[in-house]
């Protein structure tokens, strides 16, 4: 008879029932993911065409129709103010697109999926942004660059043409793309807030178009300085070369007033997002 010798490394229990890991998914990774599915839903390349054509449009035809009044002599207007004039209408689409960047995944339930993949919820939330900004400020900085120079080209033609070099002009330009994405940031925090396409969209587009109006009505200077720091009102300065109203806050003081209040908003969003279920 011959004895067989079993090795105690060879029926280790613990050999036999040890999982295999699960690599966990990196940045890079979500990051890739996040751009894939950007780019795959038909409502981003139809929100970026609404905005480069509303942008570039609403300003062309605004300095096209202002022409004749401003090289009149008779304007109490500058033909500088009017070059960037379109972005105040392109906020729109680019407001939605950012909603619908988060919004969209709640309503179809393909944000279980979503954190499923990737259980580091922070992770989702800062690639969907980081993709969400870049395209934004890509496609904005299209959007204010053609929208001057399609519409400088009448205002030369009329005499009063805006140089290259007048002095704000780069600032408004490369600005005019920092505020259109910063406003699709803005409506992306909110939309991590309220899980809905048309809440998210309904609560900054109320607050930009129609809130910011009405607060320069409210009564003495506290109401001035609270119309000043409302979105929509805080960058007018940085977006224009020569702001309508005079009473703006500066351009730097604009944009760290913008940015802190979405980074407050970005920050409770993806608190609320980590203690959620879903």
């Amino acid at each position: 008879m011959t004895a067989t010798v079993n090795s105690p490394a060879m029926n280790s229990p613990a050999d036999a029932t040890a999982p295999t890991p699960i690599p966990t998914a990196g940045f890079g990774d979500v990051l890739r993911a996040e751009a894939i599915k950007f780019w795959t839903v038909r409502g981003t390349r139809w929100s970026l065409i609404a905005m480069v054509v509303l942008g570039v449009g609403l300003t062309t035809a605004v300095c096209w129709g202002s022409a004749d009044w401003l090289a009149g002599g008779e304007a109490d207007e500058v033909p500088a103010s009017f070059v960037t004039w379109g972005a105040m209408v392109a906020q729109i689409p680019a407001i939605v697109l950012g909603a619908l960047v988060i919004t969209s995944e709640y309503g179809t339930g393909l944000i279980r999926a979503t954190f499923a993949a990737t259980p580091h919820r922070g992770r989702v939330v800062a690639a969907k942004a980081l993709v969400l900004t870049g395209t934004l400020l890509v496609a904005g900085t299209v959007t204010a660059v053609a929208g001057y120079l399609a519409g400088n080209w009448f205002l030369t033609d009329a005499g009063v043409g805006v140089p290259w070099a007048t002095d704000g002009l780069v600032r408004a330009l490369f600005g005019t793309a920092v505020v259109l994405a910063l406003m699709g940031l803005l409506a992306f925090a909110v939309g991590l807030l309220v899980r809905h396409t048309a809440a998210a969209i309904s609560i900054v587009l109320g607050t930009v178009a129609v809130l910011a109006n009405l607060a320069w009505a409210l009564p003495g200077e506290w109401g001035a300085a609270i119309a000043r720091v409302i979105p929509g009102n805080s960058t007018q300065a940085l977006t224009s070369v020569i702001p309508f109203n005079p009473d703006s806050l500066g351009p730097w003081t604009g944009l760290a007033v913008l940015a802190g209040q979405i980074a407050v908003l970005l920050a409770l969003g993806t608190y609320s997002v980590q203690r959620r279920d879903t």
